[in-house]
């Protein structure tokens, strides 16, 4: 890794980007970071114009094959030309607020801190979510990698972490998670089962009292105590699909105890699909 600056410098700062198949959002991401010394994008083979569109921007751009979202964003941070990382996905923007906090903390030398934490905004059908689980959803993303990174074994609902003190900046990270409730849906399903087989690989286990609490307490949380009604109905569906995520991750690990598959079993490529 090389070294960022000497000390009596201001800091140079890189971004950092997995993306696959994002052309429709890559673009609008990365005008948002025109602000940072070095933009680097790490694609996984996209199969559109998401790799042109960045290069485009002015983005160094290498291509990886995906084997985790921890991993891709832990390469990224090796391979960016600077210590100190902002690092986002594609379906996220840096707000003006929060680009004038980051800019101050980086005119001030990040002095004192291992990292910077802040809110993440999330649009859902066309309006942000600014109670019950979704809001404030604080994210640690810009951070000295020489103190810290994306740690740990698990590859999905990653976090990065750093050795030192974390402070908070003021502004939102803008998040546009979900291209339609189909897409969302499709996502909570592939997660929950990532998270299943992570928990039962180690050694976690699910009860029949999680399978019925556990959902209704996720909905109960985020729509009653935390306000998600505030939200309208789109906190009513927010706070619906989020508890049937807790279900689904409950019943997976409940059948992976007991020995049962929860995807498809390997086909043949000659071997035609059975329906029913």
């Amino acid at each position: 890794m090389s070294s960022s600056t000497a000390p009596s410098e201001r800091p140079r700062l890189s971004a950092c980007i997995i993306a696959f198949n994002e052309a429709d959002r890559i673009s609008d991401c990365l005008a948002s970071l025109a602000f940072c010394d070095d933009v680097l994008v790490v694609d996984s083979h996209s199969t559109d114009a998401t790799v042109a569109l960045a290069q485009a921007a002015g983005a160094r751009v290498l291509q990886r094959p995906f084997d985790g979202f921890r991993s891709q964003k832990d390469f990224a941070v090796t391979q960016a030309a600077h210590d100190w990382v902002l690092c986002l996905d594609a379906d996220e923007r840096v707000s003006d607020e929060l680009r004038a906090s980051i800019l101050a903390a980086r005119d001030g030398g990040f002095a004192g801190q291992a990292g910077y934490r802040f809110n993440r905004l999330s649009d859902y059908f066309g309006r942000f979510l600014r109670h019950g689980n979704a809001y404030p959803d604080r994210v640690l993303r810009l951070f000295d990698r020489r103190r810290g990174g994306w740690r740990g074994k698990r590859e999905i609902h990653e976090a990065a972490s750093v050795d030192g003190p974390v402070a908070t900046l003021r502004g939102d990270l803008i998040h546009y998670p979900y291209r339609s409730l189909e897409q969302q849906l499709a996502k909570t399903q592939r997660y929950a089962r990532m998270m299943a087989e992570h928990e039962h690989a180690r050694g976690k286990r699910a009860s029949w009292s999680k399978l019925v609490l556990a959902p209704a307490w996720r909905f109960w949380r985020g729509y009653v105590l935390r306000a998600g009604f505030l939200d309208g109905w789109r906190g009513l569906v927010y706070a619906y699909v989020r508890a049937n995520y807790v279900r689904q991750k409950s019943i997976m690990l409940w059948l992976l105890q007991h020995g049962q598959p929860v995807g498809d079993p390997p086909r043949a490529p000659d071997q035609p699909r059975r329906n029913g």
